[in-house]
Formats: structure tokens, sequence, C-alpha cells
């Protein structure tokens, strides 16, 4: 396993969504840490993901979430392949997750991340090999810094 750190949607999202300054600072921090480190790691899911919810749930303009998601691109993107989307089905099954979220756990398998920053799994749980912790969980003095 690898120093890699995956990000789920919602973690980006916070750095954009005035309503919570506390996860806004946390979760650009975070990405400040990990893109120091070289260890930001995302997917194409998260990517259309985090496109959707900037321009429907946060309203911002087309335009800012263009360039955004062209910055994202820039970095460590994951691209599944079809064995990768059978693989989600297998820990969709295994763990009782949501597909969408076995989707982020294969690509960060794939990747050979050692962690997943999410709030939508369970914090310090680890399945197949990458454990997920919620970077907005307080106080987590075990949280390793990306």
């Amino acid at each position: 396993m690898s120093d890699l750190c995956f990000f789920d949607t919602n973690v980006l999202l916070y750095m954009y969504d005035g309503s919570n300054e506390v996860k806004r600072r946390a979760s650009i921090d975070l990405f400040r840490r990990a893109i120091d480190a070289n260890t930001f790691t995302i997917s194409t899911q998260v990517v259309q993901e985090f496109y959707v919810a900037a321009t429907r749930k946060l309203r911002l303009d087309r335009s800012t979430a263009h360039t955004i998601i062209a910055t994202l691109c820039e970095m460590r993107v994951v691209t599944m392949q079809p064995k990768h989307l059978l693989f989600a089905v297998e820990l969709e099954d295994r763990y009782g997750t949501s597909y969408w979220d076995a989707m982020i756990l294969a690509a960060a398998n794939l990747v050979g991340a050692r962690v997943v920053y999410t709030e939508d799994l369970n914090h310090g749980q680890t399945y197949a090999g990458v454990e997920v912790r919620n970077p907005f969980r307080s106080p987590d003095p075990t949280t390793p810094s990306a």
C-alpha cells in the first residue's frame, strides 16, 4: 500500500461550500497537505459527481465548476475499467455499501491508496485494504496527515 490518499466527492465539495466554515477549512487544509505531499488521488466518478453537485447543490456557475474540474483532471485521476466495475459489485455485496461508495473503494484499492477521506462510510473501518477516515470527525488525533 502506498502513501496515496483518495478523496471522496463530499470532501472536495466542502471546499466550496460556504454554509459550513469548519468543514470548508478542514477540507481545504487536508487538500493542501495532500497536494504538497503528492498523495492526492480521485477518480473520474469523483470528478463527475463534483461537477453535478457543485452546479446543482452549491449553485456554482458552470464556468467556475468547469475550471475546478479542469484543475482536478490535471491531478492523479483513476479511470475505472470494466473489471473494476465488477470489483465494486463484489465490494457492495461484501460490505453492504451503496454501489457508488463501492466504486470509491474499488478506485482507491486500484490505485493502492492507504486511506479514503469521506464522511459516507464507517470511520476507521478497512474495506478491501483501504482505511476510511472522516476528516470532519472531531477530535481525531489518529487521522494521518496527507
